[in-house]
């Protein structure tokens, strides 16, 4: 066994850019021996949890497949509020929960374990299901898959504290992203190469490798050696929420960026009615999914340099930015898909305005994240990310509603209209917010 261990710890700290494997920072002793392991644990968990993520996407992939088994419009709005506010609603009543469990790993377990098997009832749902009844039993699976992802995230994040080091989470988390980016971006590119050939069975070849992804998450994640934790303190739900109500009435400030947030859920909503529109001009062809899962890919890894350093500057500026971006982005999708013409009738203008929405989401994401820890002081931040999370899971939930129901009436170009002008609100509203900076 000494073999293997050498190779991992050589592997580990080639990977981190250490020269010793054995020096860590506020983990135990036992934790310290068994990181070289964890950490490629962690890697391989990570590797397969964001691989299905995006072949899952409620931003892309849900609403591509919504499209080809004839679902009803409004439903379609509903895909971003569920897998959001589904994983954010019960983080108050599932940390209490966790932490009443010495090894919380096996809650993350738990949570993969459901996800897979929901990522397999949408591959059964993409070959067999059709219409409004095809469409309800997506939505249903999507709130399992939903909550077992809030599962999982907490308990990842509590077993990464207990066995990975300080200053190394960073390094794992970029580890995960570089490569799980890398694989979705080859993924795109092989449905490019399939072309106009019918995409029903992709979508569920797709769905069913992200249901093998949360699969080895879950092999991984119970191969961790975990050291037993204390559990004591886990604070009352309803208690928390109670304060954090009287938080939300006393400070204006802090309540002022939750009706910006708010606004600037545009930026989400918008995503799946382009995509919806781009498989509208696709039909069931893999070409059109898989252009908008390069593209997407592409965006998002030029995204965060491009807000980083403004974000840093100043946060509130970030979102004024995001809400005018977003704005901009809605009414070029929506101009697009009124334009008479045959370039307007192809997946091409759509992919453009996906690509620019995927890099004003994450500016909008980096920038209030980057608000809300500078606004909050350190013994309140925790309450502050809590409730507002809280908060945006229920407006999430509303706003889709209504987003839902004004594409029935209005069809994808008309909500794309709609969240232009939220989206400009939004910008109204973060301009007026102090800078915390």
């Amino acid at each position: 066994m000494a073999a293997p261990e050498i190779s991992q710890s050589r592997l580990f700290e080639w990977l981190t850019g250490d020269e010793d494997s054995r020096m860590c920072r506020d983990i135990p002793d036992e934790a310290c021996h068994e990181q070289p392991r964890n950490f490629l644990l962690h890697l391989a968990a990570s590797l397969g949890n964001k691989l299905a993520d995006e072949l899952s996407s409620a931003r892309l992939v849900l609403p591509w497949l919504l499209g080809v088994i004839g679902a009803p419009l409004w439903m379609v709005g509903l895909l971003v509020p569920i897998r959001e506010s589904g994983a954010l609603l019960p983080q108050l009543f599932v940390a209490g929960f966790i932490r009443l469990r010495p090894e919380r790993k096996w809650v993350w377990v738990l949570g993969g374990i459901l996800q897979a098997l929901a990522a397999a009832l949408l591959a059964l749902l993409a070959l067999f299901g059709s219409g409004g009844v095809g469409g309800g039993l997506v939505l249903a699976v999507l709130v399992a898959l939903s909550l077992a992802r809030g599962l999982s995230s907490i308990a990842t994040k509590d077993v990464m504290g207990k066995t990975i080091a300080k200053q190394r989470r960073g390094t794992l988390m970029g580890w995960s992203g570089s490569v799980a980016g890398g694989v979705t971006l080859a993924a795109g590119g092989v449905l490019m190469l399939f072309g106009d050939r019918p995409g029903e069975l992709a979508l569920a070849v797709l769905l069913a490798i992200a249901a093998l992804g949360w699969a080895v998450n879950a092999l991984c994640a119970s191969r961790i050696a975990e050291t037993p934790g204390a559990v004591e303190g886990g604070e009352n739900a309803w208690e928390s929420i109670k304060l954090g109500m009287r938080l939300l009435r006393d400070d204006r400030a802090f309540l002022h960026f939750n009706v910006s947030r708010a606004l600037l859920l545009a930026s989400a909503l918008a995503l799946p009615y382009v995509a919806l529109l781009g498989q509208q001009q696709s039909g069931a062809e893999l070409g059109g999914l898989g252009l908008l899962i390069v593209v997407s890919g592409v965006a998002g890894m030029l995204a965060s340099p491009l807000w980083g350093k403004r974000a840093d500057a100043s946060s509130r500026r970030v979102m004024r930015d995001g809400g005018l971006g977003t704005a901009a982005g809605c009414l070029l999708g929506a101009v697009f898909a009124w334009l008479p013409g045959a370039w307007s009738e192809t997946v091409w203008p759509y992919a453009l305005v996906y690509a620019l929405l995927v890099m004003i989401h994450a500016g909008v994401r980096l920038g209030r994240k980057t608000y809300l820890v500078d606004m909050a002081g350190a013994d309140s931040r925790a309450l502050y990310l809590a409730l507002s999370n809280t908060l945006i899971g229920v407006l999430m939930l509303i706003v889709g509603g209504v987003i839902g129901l004004l594409a029935q009436w209005l069809g994808s170009a008309g909500v794309l209209a709609a969240l232009a002008l939220m989206g400009l609100g939004a910008a109204a509203s973060a301009q007026r917010l102090p800078e915390v900076e």
